[in-house]
């Protein structure tokens, strides 16, 4: 399938939301509490959507259509670092702060545009590394940012997630 990538504006909003609601029932299904997943609304998502596309670059928001319809099918969202711990010491890093794609498209080819969007975004701002967080029990995810040149750098940490502290890793790469 061939996926038309492009920045995101704020008419995605709506889509980026229902993506977003979607992949994580999917995804984390078994490692986010069913409590917290069940009760997700992409209505009430929609206002961050709103705030982080307002936000100016770095940050910034990509989005793979199929182009016949320009329905969201995945999307990436980059930043500046946000935690200092997680900068490299010598090289201005940045951050792959999001990255999911619609379960109906999954093995499509949708994350891997978004993804490839995402990291030539950060280098194009001038940053020389990147980093990201993903669950520790998430192997599907940590395999495909192992496929796109992403290495766990072994440090962990707990996400607080719906009264639940499950663990993350963070990846990290060169750009």
């Amino acid at each position: 399938m061939q996926w038309k990538v492009r920045k995101a504006t704020v008419d995605d909003v709506h889509e980026l939301a229902r993506v977003n609601v979607a992949a994580w029932r999917r995804a984390y299904r078994g490692i986010v509490p069913d409590e917290f997943l069940d009760g997700m609304d992409s209505a009430r998502r929609e206002l961050g959507w709103s705030r982080w596309l307002a936000l100016p670059e770095p940050d910034a928001v990509f989005v793979a259509t199929n182009g016949a319809n320009d329905r969201v099918a995945a999307y990436a969202g980059v930043c500046a670092v946000r935690e200092r711990r997680d900068a490299h010491p010598a090289l201005p890093t940045g951050e792959l702060a999001a990255i999911y794609a619609d379960p109906a498209v999954w093995g499509r080819g949708a994350g891997h545009a978004v993804h490839d969007a995402a990291v030539a975004a950060l280098a194009g701002y001038g940053f020389r590394h990147g980093v990201l967080w993903v669950f520790e029990d998430n192997p599907m995810a940590r395999a495909f940012y192992q496929r796109h040149g992403w290495s766990c750098d072994g440090v962990r940490d707990e996400f607080e997630v719906g009264g639940q502290r499950p663990f993350e890793v963070r990846y990290s790469r060169p750009l």
